[in-house]
């Protein structure tokens, strides 16, 4: 009988379109005690309240942004004067900027720039006609000297067609000996006979005569005042040649020094033949141009513009 009831209580439900729960067990055929039908349907379970945070706790709870909740942002710093250059810190920019300075100075050698190579000019070749002319000119002097082997020892220095050197007139011998070029040779003995000569005439007694040009130097491959920095000298051309001293017929030496106050007639001698220079030489200096030239006289012939001079 029950059994029937049932039945025709799921046809009533299926006909006026009631449906199954998704979940839960299937009716059971056993009617429900009174303890289920009278037990209350569990309330779905609750999680525990949060208790709502104070004002202090929220202020402390981290933002999205990663700051303080509520709390304001910390300031940048400022200058001591309040304004905000908005620049970087001058410390952590210096630090980049010695960073740099120090991978440049890590790099290896060879990723380093190279420095370009120092070039040198050729020795230059004499004009066949005038050297052949020079020659000439300076046999017809007096001058006693043979013609050497072409010199050139590399960074600029040499001479194309060099003269070893005896003497510069008959009775006027270069001592030591010296490698020039003609030209220079040439200014050199037409400055004696013309001007040393004559000068030591009046200066010292009569009849004396410079018997010997002592010098210093001739060529010789250097810079400037044998700097280590610096131009070439014209001694490394073969255009140039420094005299030290005079030696005279008496055997008396007059030595080039400092004589710009001197009143005797040796002062007056060396200042004499120091001007004359300027005319058959392009360059002069004696000791009271620098330091470098206190014991001699510097005489080159370097070529300028216009036969321009300096005699110093």
């Amino acid at each position: 009988m029950r059994c029937h009831i049932s039945l025709i209580f799921l046809s009533t439900l299926i006909l006026t379109g009631a449906s199954l729960p998704k979940t839960g067990p299937l009716p059971s055929d056993k009617p429900p005690t009174e303890t289920q039908a009278e037990a209350p349907i569990p309330a779905p379970e609750k999680k525990p309240e949060t208790p709502a945070k104070t004002d202090e706790e929220k202020k402390r709870e981290p933002s999205a942004d990663g700051g303080q909740g509520n709390e304001a942002p910390t300031p940048d710093p400022k200058p001591a004067d309040g304004k905000d250059t908005g620049k970087p810190d001058d410390k952590a920019s210096d630090g980049k900027k010695s960073d740099a300075a120090g991978d440049e100075k890590d790099k290896p050698a060879d990723e380093k720039a190279e420095e370009p190579p120092i070039t040198y000019p050729p020795v230059e070749n004499e004009n066949p006609v005038e050297y052949a002319k020079c020659v000439s000119d300076l046999k017809a002097l007096g001058a006693v000297f043979t013609e050497a082997k072409r010199i050139d020892d590399g960074k600029g220095c040499g001479i194309d067609k060099p003269l070893d050197v005896t003497s510069v007139l008959p009775d006027v011998k270069l001592a030591p000996k010296g490698l020039i070029r003609c030209e220079a040779a040439l200014a050199l003995a037409r400055w004696t006979k013309e001007a040393v000569q004559p000068a030591a005439d009046v200066a010292f007694a009569k009849g004396t005569t410079v018997k010997t040009l002592n010098q210093a130097s001739t060529y010789i491959c250097r810079l400037r005042n044998n700097a280590t920095t610096g131009k070439i000298s014209e001694h490394a051309h073969g255009n140039a040649v420094d005299i030290a001293s005079f030696t005279l017929s008496d055997g008396k030496t007059i030595e080039i020094q400092p004589r710009d106050e001197d009143g005797t007639m040796t002062g007056a001698f060396q200042r004499a033949i120091t001007a004359s220079a300027c005319l058959y030489f392009k360059t002069v200096l004696d000791p009271g141009s620098d330091a470098a030239h206190e014991t001699h006289l510097h005489l080159d012939v370097i070529e300028r513009r216009n036969e321009y001079r300096y005699c110093r």
